[in-house]
């Protein structure tokens, strides 16, 4: 009777959990609009003594200059390797003896840096960041390490297990010379022409108090803070160029097919995408209702297929990747060499099944209470809250984006779900398709899924060159 017993329970936990969703909300905060264009988001919350600080850049990987893809991420990463008047070392031992957290990114459409630290150690965490936002110092070998290390761990995972890649695999394949295409960062190539001017020029035309957002959420004073993030912050320049900015991405139509050589490999990693929905699309519930079902949890329509019925993988997954404009609507797996073709087959057919017939009553019933439950956990800290306020601001959404999901959740139609299907996931007939496996064993079958291009996983690039 045990595991009646835990099934019981973990069902009366999972709706526990999906009743709590309703009163999920934003605290209230205040907005502060400082004269270089700086937008501050302040939220108190005394529950644990401490504070964290979010922070996002527009721009991002966008800015990269041409054949030098990653400068952004490159530069990320140096920002905790000296700034101001302290070395890498000194910068690191700043952070660590207070037990703090300082994390920097180069992301597609933001440069973003966040951080975490006690209350009484506020001050310590806003000198580390304005200095190392402001005040990096870009030495020339922690560049040069930092570039090779890089370079380095690509190779490493070309190598070695590759699944990490085939996504940046198919955004090249599927968005080609549309910035979304480009590897935030970098390849091989582009990684290995980048100087440490690059940097410096990025940070020149790229970075400015007009372009950023900072969202601190926690033991603090909201007029405290606003004092010293204007101090910090407020005199900060505008970037020098404009901002960049991502067109609308056209669609795939039809079947094109990307083999990438991996010799000897013993597995096959495929990734099969086309447009999916921006951020700000308003039927995001229902959409994430049907990502769930298809390929978003471990009884998803996919996973059971390729990896519950058939064991033909260990995990298969759809996401929905939500940027300013449509970004991927993708399915990713992997599967031994020889059941290539046959795990594909099954992928495609699940994908056609859910264009056909949609979601069932009693699945979009549980995706329902499934999704409500997953809905608390992601705003119980503060670093989360912070994330989801600059995110906000980024794109230009209300708090009830928020405030309002449960109850949007629980109340999605049948007909919301319908065009959710329609049109967030793409035909079984449109695909961009990227495969890394032995192509001396695959090809021949793999053929009938579109024209096919094959490149080698050893080339530097993660496309064929136009």
């Amino acid at each position: 009777m045990r595991p009646i017993r835990t099934l019981a329970l973990a069902l009366i936990a999972g709706s526990a959990a999906a009743a709590a969703a309703d009163g999920v909300t934003l605290a209230d905060h205040q907005t502060v609009t400082l004269g270089n264009g700086a937008t501050l988001l302040l939220m108190e919350r005394h529950d644990v003594p401490m504070v964290s600080l979010d922070l996002m850049v527009r721009g991002g990987a966008l800015g990269d200059a041409a054949g030098k893809e990653g400068t952004a991420d490159l530069l990320a990463g140096l920002l905790s390797k000296g700034a101001g008047a302290r070395d890498a070392i000194q910068f690191a031992a700043a952070v660590d003896g207070v037990g703090g957290q300082l994390i920097a990114y180069g992301g597609r459409e933001a440069f973003g840096l966040s951080a975490d630290f006690m209350s009484r150690d506020a001050d310590l965490m806003l000198e580390l960041v304005a200095d190392a936002l402001l005040r990096p110092r870009l030495e020339p070998a922690e560049f040069d390490k930092l570039k090779r290390r890089a370079i380095e761990s690509l190779a490493a995972a070309k190598d070695g297990d590759p699944r990490g890649l085939v996504g940046t695999y198919g955004y090249a394949w599927l968005f080609g010379a549309h910035p979304y295409g480009r590897p935030t960062g970098g390849d091989q190539g582009s990684l290995a022409a980048i100087e440490r001017a690059d940097l410096l020029a990025y940070q020149r035309d790229q970075l400015g108090g007009d372009r950023l957002i900072i969202a601190v959420v926690g033991d603090l004073k909201p007029a405290d803070m606003k004092r010293k993030l204007s101090k910090a912050f407020g005199g900060w320049r505008k970037a020098a160029a404009a901002l960049p900015v991502a067109p609308a991405p056209a669609a795939q139509r039809g079947r094109r097919v990307l083999l990438v050589d991996k010799p000897g490999a013993t597995q096959t990693y495929f990734w099969l995408g086309n447009l999916g929905v921006d951020r700000r699309d308003p039927q995001r519930p229902a959409q994430t209702l049907v990502n769930t079902v298809f390929g978003g949890r471990f009884t998803s329509m996919l996973n059971t297929e390729l990896r519950i019925k058939t064991g033909l993988s260990y995990g298969a997954r759809s996401s929905l990747d939500r940027l300013t404009r449509p970004g991927a609507a993708s399915i990713t797996s992997f599967t031994k060499t020889e059941s290539t073709v046959q795990a594909l087959d099954l992928a495609l057919a699940t994908l056609a099944e859910l264009k056909r017939d949609g979601i069932a009553p009693e699945m979009l019933a549980s995706a329902k209470e499934y999704v409500l439950g997953q809905f608390p956990p992601t705003l119980e800290t503060a670093p989360q809250i912070a994330d989801r306020l600059t995110d906000l601001a980024f794109n230009g959404l209300p708090r009830s984006d928020v405030d309002d999901y449960a109850a949007r959740i629980r109340a999605a139609t049948p007909a919301e779900v319908a065009a959710a299907v329609a049109g967030a996931f793409p035909a079984e007939a449109d695909l961009a398709i990227v495969l890394i496996g032995d192509a001396s064993r695959i090809r021949a079958e793999v053929g009938k899924y579109g024209p096919l291009t094959e490149m080698k996983i050893t080339d530097p690039r993660f496309a064929p060159v136009p």
